[in-house]
This record gives C-alpha cells, sequence and structure tokens, in this order.
C-alpha cells in the first residue's frame, strides 16, 4: 500500500488525482499481496523450506492448519480477485488499448511474480532474485504506476520515490531472510543473506534504508519541495530497525523488525504526502 499511496500523493501534488484509481490500485494491490503470501506458504512447503525445525511465524500448510489443495485453492481464488481488480483498474484509467495492452501485461507479470516467487518447478525466490522482484514490483511499478494511472502523464522526479519505496520494500524482505537464514540454507534457498552471509547482509540492510532516504533527499532538490522532508521524521525509528537487525542473535530477536520496517515504510509516505501536498508550494 505504501507504493499506492506514494504514487497517489504525487498525483494529488500534480493536481491529477483521482479517488477511483486509488480504491482500485489499493484492491488489485492488496489480493496481489495476500496471493504472494498464500504462495509463499504453498511453496516454502514443498520445497522444503518450512520444516518443523524452522524458527519464525507459524506457518499454515506447515503446521497442518490448512492442507495444500486447500491452500492452492485459495491462491487461484486471490489471483483472480487481482485480476478482476485490476481489469476494472485499467478500464477506469485508460481508454487507450495499447496502454491497456501494456498495463494488462504488467498486471499478469505481478500476478506471476506473487506465485513463482517460491512456488513452481523453478522459483526465482530460491535463486535469490526475490529482492530484484521486489524493488521493481513494490517500487518503481508500484509508485510510478500509480502515478501515471492517475495522470497519463510522465514525470521524471517520480522514479526517485519509486526508487525509495524499491529499496525499503527490499529490506523488508531482507530482514526476513535474515531471519531465515538457517532454513533457508538447509533447504537450498539461496536468499541473498544466504548468498553473501548474515554480516554481509547487515550491511546491505544498512544501504537499503539510507538509500531510500537519500532518494528522498534528491527528490526534494530537483523540484524544489523541501516539505517533502517530513517523511526524515522516520528516520529515527528506520536506524532504531536497523540497529535492532544488527545486534539480532536469533530469529525470534530480528522477526519483530519485519513488521516494523514494514509500517515505518506507510507512515514515511504519509508523511512524505502531508509534507508534500498540504505543506508544498504545488
Amino acid at each position: 500500500l505504501a507504493s499506492i499511496f506514494a504514487g497517489s500523493f504525487l498525483a494529488a501534488y500534480q493536481h491529477v488525482f483521482r479517488w477511483e484509481i486509488l480504491l482500485f490500485a489499493s484492491l488489485t494491490t492488496i489480493f496481489l499481496q495476500i496471493l504472494s503470501n498464500l504462495s509463499n506458504d504453498y511453496g516454502d512447503t514443498i520445497h522444503g523450506a518450512d520444516h518443523q525445525h524452522r524458527q519464525g511465524p507459524v506457518r499454515a500448510v506447515q503446521s497442518g492448519l490448512i492442507s495444500l489443495p486447500e491452500m492452492k485453492k485459495a491462491m487461484y481464488i486471490f489471483g483472480g480477485l487481482a485480476l478482476i481488480s485490476g481489469l476494472i483498474l485499467l478500464y477506469l484509467a485508460v481508454q487507450d488499448w495499447v496502454l491497456f495492452g501494456v498495463f494488462l501485461g504488467l498486471g499478469l507479470a505481478a500476478i506471476w511474480a506473487s506465485v513463482s516467487y517460491t512456488s513452481g518447478d523453478n522459483p526465482y525466490g530460491y535463486s535469490g532474485l526475490g529482492d530484484i522482484s521486489v524493488f521493481i514490483f513494490f517500487g518503481l511499478l508500484g509508485v510510478y504506476g500509480t502515478y501515471f494511472l492517475h495522470s497519463l502523464t510522465w514525470n521524471d522526479s517520480v522514479i526517485w520515490i519509486g526508487i525509495a519505496l524499491g529499496l525499503f520494500s527490499a529490506a523488508v524482505l531482507n530482514i526476513n531472510n535474515i531471519r531465515d537464514i538457517e532454513s533457508d540454507t538447509t533447504a537450498g534457498k539461496k536468499s541473498i543473506p544466504v548468498r553473501i552471509g548474515k554480516k554481509a547482509a547487515i550491511i546491505y540492510n544498512w544501504f537499503l534504508i539510507l538509500g531510500g532516504n537519500f532518494c528522498l533527499l534528491i527528490f526534494a532538490f530537483v523540484t524544489n519541495e523541501w516539505t517533502s522532508l517530513l517523511a526524515l521524521g522516520l528516520f529515527p525509528f528506520m536506524i532504531k530497525i536497523g540497529m535492532s537487525v544488527q545486534r539480532g542473535k536469533n530469529s525470534q530477536e530480528i522477526d519483530p523488525n519485519l513488521k516494523k520496517m514494514a509500517i515505518s515504510t506507510l507512515v514515511w509516505v504519509i508523511l512524505f504526502g502531508i509534507g508534500l501536498v498540504f505543506l508544498g508550494k504545488s
């Protein structure tokens, strides 16, 4: 939702905001996120990442709360809901068939990315490509795509907020993967922390947190909208999250930071929007 809100705040700043775009973009994103979580639960059980010695939150299939066929049915349901919501969004946003086709292709790619992260014969999450996918779909595409559906115009400055959200979203995934580094290693899931080790993954986490906030500084500089820096009010909290991840000795100590980073990202966007739309010059 943070990326959808960011794109919508940028549209409001340019006086091209449309409520129906925000509504159906948010619905589509929620359905895709649920689909991704269900698929992750399903895929990690199939491929052995969710085993009896796994640390972290209880997983539905691995614990026996939901059967594999039931989870697969739920995946079809939410994949269908995401497609329907996305089609309504495109119908409301674009009247050009070429643009409709381009965004439909991007939407189908988002559904594929949600499912294929840990499911299927060659899940890309097991090759360490999850961070790139999150950066693209939850960052660049989420922010810039939402802004474009509001405005049907390009705006170069929007890219900096897209990059920022992509980096923050990758940080959420990275914290998740640092938490699961032992169970992922056992299952052969080669996430970035598994590939580079916990110490380097923590440095990478700092790069993501600091880089996202630095992109905001660039945005403020190129737009001369310094009130957008209100979002830096969340910077101390993100630093605290980074320190907590760095000091975490086990999965139980690292796990709470996953939720904190996600919520901090959303609040960061809300402060960004308040500063840009309500306190800015435009």
